[in-house]
């Protein structure tokens, strides 16, 4: 089972029709997310959030709409997101969690949205979460032997080591990587595929994958 979590990050980076083409599947919103999907046609399960991106009249809505809302303060121990993931994962116990709407805009919340994985609430759930929008999408892998699938549209293949890692190999990637170990993290950014399918390995720590493009410059 997916869930899809859309939380508030800004507009212009959601694939909007990746997020319409889902809506028969299980949605949670997060904040101002709420409001898009209500927009888009797409009733979630559930909204959750302390709203603060959220107008009054836009509340109104939400909640003319919308069975099931769970607000928090603002001030909590949580993020907004935190507590859409922790909502997913304690209710449906999916196969996979993808997050819309989790990039750009403030980079303190597209920091705490990276590290969320790593955290020990998440950790169970580290390599079945993914980050997606217009020109990106971010997997999380545990140490092993793995072959990654391009998707269409992406030129960009990085590797981003987000604790330190050892006896990372790049097999047959554009730019190989032989038995790598770092104490901090590092992007091993701009690689590219060979063919469609390339092959990695890493021996300990938590490695991110980022398929990503170039998108228009506005």
């Amino acid at each position: 089972m997916r869930v899809n979590l859309l939380v508030g990050g800004p507009q212009s980076l959601i694939p909007v029709d990746q997020v319409k083409s889902r809506q028969a599947e299980t949605w949670i919103a997060v904040d101002h997310g709420t409001t898009l999907l209500l927009k888009w046609g797409i009733k979630p399960a559930v909204a959750i959030g302390d709203f603060d991106s959220t107008s009054a009249a836009e509340m109104k809505i939400v909640k003319d709409q919308l069975a099931e809302i769970e607000l928090f303060p603002p001030a909590k121990d949580f993020t907004d997101t935190q507590l859409g993931v922790k909502l997913a994962i304690e209710r449906y116990q999916p196969t996979q969690i993808d997050i819309f709407g989790a990039t750009g805009g403030r980079l303190d919340h597209l920091l705490a949205n990276l590290f969320l994985p790593l955290q020990s609430a998440y950790q169970d759930y580290l390599d079945r979460i993914r980050l997606i929008d217009r020109g990106n999408t971010v997997t999380y892998y545990r140490p092993g032997k793995y072959a990654v699938t391009k998707e269409a549209g992406m030129k960009y293949l990085a590797f981003v080591n987000l604790t330190p890692v050892t006896h990372l190999t790049l097999t047959d990637e554009k730019y190989p990587l032989q038995d790598w170990s770092s104490t901090i993290p590092i992007s091993w950014t701009s690689n590219e595929f060979v063919g469609t399918v390339n092959h990695f390995s890493f021996a300990s720590g938590v490695v991110a994958v980022i398929q990503c493009r170039d998108l228009p410059l506005q």
